[in-house]
């Protein structure tokens, strides 16, 4: 009979192999493809949405942080308010300047690699105020550390245009609403951060406002970089930018954001100087201003995602032509307090318009995709040409476009904090300041009205 030798002992066992890594660019991406949506892209999308919320929370916070420093500057740094109000413009401009190259980041290096290195920008500013703020410090130093924060601002541009590209049609104002939202909670973040160190540590030490960011900063770099996905796009961020400032509704979005984030971001600086120079008999504490400052920020960040998820169930249009008739009335409340004089008539009617701001900040963004696929769909039907490619045109002009008028809207902040610089240097109140912001609600609600609802045969529907 046949014997067979010994089995042949099984190798020893060696080193286990690595999981292969995760790829940082996602091979495909079709979210207008349902079936892709349900199996993938929904899960993948919802990741990425929750850490840009995070990073771009973050980057807002660096970028408001004047608006709570200035609280800070007693009279040992010899700085009176039109002084602050500066201050506070100074980040506001440089973050308005960045928002076309960081929208054009996304295009070019992808948006998880943008978001990792944007979020490792914010080291600098925020170690720089650290090391020099403190009494005796030359006021040329403070404008450098308070231009040097913009680069808090540029991170919401990159972040908008990166999950514009994640999400279908049908759920970008939500998903656009929820990531500007989140991050727009850092403006009151910070500032109850410094809320907590007024009251308890005292005024003599802003120090430990940046001191507590800088590891916030290093940790939602790590996660960004862990976590985080690249979309396939193709790099025509230049062209697209050239494209679509030859188009009107460019500047008529670009103008609807100025009216609503410009006052958002305008506000949330501007509006703790606001009350400790209009109200300092009443608000005769940093800390009794700083408790009223972090309200009107919250209420407006709470509130973006619904202005987002109303256009898309009412139509983008709709909702800001109604927000903007609300926020001239709420103007015209707050002319009236201030000029009779009622704390808290002015203190409830700026909440409102900063719960208004939010909404049509929701809202007015929702309006670009929208428009630019309503744009994509009357090309295909006028001159035959592919849906497919006038869809791929209409997302490269809408990230664009997001970067513009994010761009335009910031420096929408610029111009309320100048308004109040000057209306309180000639006349010491803001109400010249409160009839320019009223004059131009009206104005925007009008343009509104007039390009996108006003029953006309070369309307764009869907907007």
């Amino acid at each position: 009979m046949r014997t067979t030798g010994p089995a042949t002992p099984p190798p020893p066992p060696g080193p286990a192999r690595p999981a292969p890594a995760r790829a940082r660019t996602l091979t495909e991406w079709r979210p207008e493809d349902p079936a892709f949506w349900e199996r993938v892209g929904a899960r993948v999308a919802r990741r990425n949405l929750w850490l840009s919320v995070l990073t771009e929370h973050i980057g807002f916070s660096i970028w408001s942080m004047w608006s709570v420093l200035v609280l800070f500057l007693g009279p040992e740094y010899g700085i009176d308010a039109a002084g602050k109000f500066t201050l506070t413009a100074v980040p506001t401009a440089v973050g308005a300047a960045l928002r076309l190259p960081y929208t054009a980041a996304v295009g070019r290096f992808g948006g998880r690699n943008w978001t990792v290195v944007s979020a490792l920008l914010l080291l600098i500013p925020t170690a720089f105020v650290a090391v020099v703020l403190e009494p005796g410090v030359s006021y040329s130093t403070l404008l450098v550390a308070a231009a040097v924060a913009g680069v808090g601002g540029g991170n919401f541009a990159s972040s908008m245009a990166n999950i514009n590209a994640f999400y279908p049609q049908r759920l970008k104002g939500r998903a656009l609403g929820i990531n500007a939202g989140g991050g727009n909670l850092g403006v009151p973040a910070v500032q109850l951060v410094g809320l907590l160190i007024l009251a308890t540590a005292g005024a003599a030490h802003p120090r430990l406002l940046p001191l507590i960011y800088l590891p916030l900063i290093a940790l939602t770099t790590v996660v960004a970089a862990l976590r985080m996905d690249n979309v396939p796009t193709t790099r025509e961020s230049g062209p697209a930018l050239r494209e679509i400032t030859r188009d009107r509704h460019t500047w008529v979005m670009s103008l609807l954001y100025l009216g609503t984030f410009g006052s958002f971001i305008g506000f949330s600086f501007a509006f703790g100087l606001v009350l400790q120079a209009q109200f300092h008999h009443q608000l005769d504490t940093p800390v009794k201003v700083a408790c009223l400052t972090v309200l009107g920020p919250l209420l407006g960040s709470l509130a973006r995602p619904f202005g987002g998820a109303w256009a898309d169930r009412l139509g983008g249009a709709r909702v800001t032509l109604a927000t903007f008739a609300a926020m001239a009335v709420g103007t015209a409340l707050i002319l009236t307090a201030s000029r009779l004089h009622l704390p808290v008539l002015f203190l409830a009617a700026f909440a409102a318009l900063f719960v208004l701001s939010g909404i049509g900040n929701g809202s007015t963004y929702r309006m670009i995709p929208a428009l630019h696929r309503a744009k994509a769909r009357h090309r295909a039907l006028a001159d035959g040409s592919v849906p497919a490619a006038a869809e791929a045109t209409a997302q490269r002009h809408a990230t664009a476009l997001i970067g513009l008028a994010g761009a335009i809207g910031a420096f929408g902040g610029v111009l309320v904090n100048v308004a109040f610089r000057q209306s309180f240097l000639t006349a010491h109140n803001g109400d010249a300041a409160y009839l320019a912001f009223l004059a131009f609600y009206l104005v925007c609600s009008a343009l509104t009205w007039t390009v996108y609802l006003r029953p006309s045969p070369h309307r764009l529907s869907g907007v």
